[in-house]
């Protein structure tokens, strides 16, 4: 009789119970399966909240003295950093480096598979260094195993250098757990597809994610009320939203809004701070650069001037 005991997988590798016919069944059975286990990752997400809060405090508190926040991951876990760190600028306003995403393999895994990459814990040090992760800094490593090499490497590499770290991944007590300062651990169980972590560990990630840019945001103050009032107007779709935004803020009608963000140069930033306090556009975009591009500071700044 073998004394070897049986290999035990970590929860995002095992086979789910409920989906072992997955093969043999019609679209619809398999459809409701998916639909059904997708149903459970919020409530997952909703019980690691004090956690995120954590993350999202200390965060603040680095970018608001000036550093940065980057998100590191391999395959599935690093394209989401860079999705969401991607929508940071157009969405607040805020310059690319404020967020920015770290893949292993560079941006060509953004669309090919280079998951070899993801083995090199060396790999994951060199490319936060090279990134000039620092003291200031926030690093979030994003593992659904918790044991991806390349990811531990960069959140080892970030704490060691004074840099907030926070680890995003499904499977309690991993490695990247013990790396990081604060862990978001959202359990969300065995994938409808065993392994495939870009099903439910991946939707419990990006929800996780959304959380951490678009609160942080606001605490900044980069959002008014729920509007995205530091939106960038880039295309034809964006600028009439800012147009709105700007109507609902300032009472202006809508040839009075669409007038008003054509004299700010098309800012929706400098056009708010204008209407707000009756000055011209150099001066409220002055006012904004002193506060670091928050409306409500800059008009703040000009009601006392």
């Amino acid at each position: 009789m073998s004394d070897e005991r049986p290999i035990e997988l970590p929860v995002t590798e095992q086979e789910n119970p409920r989906t072992r016919e997955l093969s043999s069944l019609p679209t619809a059975e398999v459809l409701r399966l998916m639909n059904e286990e997708d149903a459970g990752v919020a409530a997952a997400v909703g019980r690691v909240l004090p956690e995120v809060e954590k993350a999202v405090e200390e965060i603040v508190k680095r970018l608001s003295s000036g550093g940065r926040l980057f998100y590191v991951g391999t395959g599935t876990s690093g394209r989401l950093g860079v999705l969401d760190a991607s929508e940071c600028p157009p969405t607040f306003g805020v310059p690319p480096e404020l967020v920015q995403g770290i893949i292993a393999g560079g941006y060509e895994a953004l669309y090919r598979a280079t998951e070899a990459s993801e083995d090199d814990r060396e790999a994951g040090a060199r490319d936060a260094a090279a990134r000039g992760v620092e003291g200031g800094d926030a690093l979030v490593g994003i593992a659904a195993s918790g044991r991806t090499p390349y990811t531990i490497g960069a959140v080892e590499f970030a704490r060691e250098s004074g840099a907030f770290t926070a680890a995003l991944t499904c499977v309690p007590g991993s490695a990247i757990t013990r790396a990081a300062e604060v862990s978001i651990v959202p359990l969300v169980g065995p994938e409808v597809l065993a392994g495939s972590t870009r099903l439910k560990a991946g939707t419990a990630q990006k929800l996780v994610l959304n959380m951490l840019s678009t609160a942080t945001m606001v605490r900044l103050g980069y959002v008014t009320g729920n509007r995205m009032t530091n939106l960038r107007p880039s295309n034809v779709k964006l600028r009439a939203r800012s147009e709105r935004i700007l109507a609902a803020e300032t009472g202006l009608d809508e040839g009075a809004a669409r007038a008003a963000l054509s004299a700010a140069g098309g800012d929706l930033r400098v056009a708010l701070v204008m209407s707000k306090t009756g000055r011209g556009a150099d001066e409220s975009r002055a006012a904004l650069e002193a506060r670091g591009w928050v409306v409500a500071r800059a008009v703040e700044e000009l009601a006392r001037g």
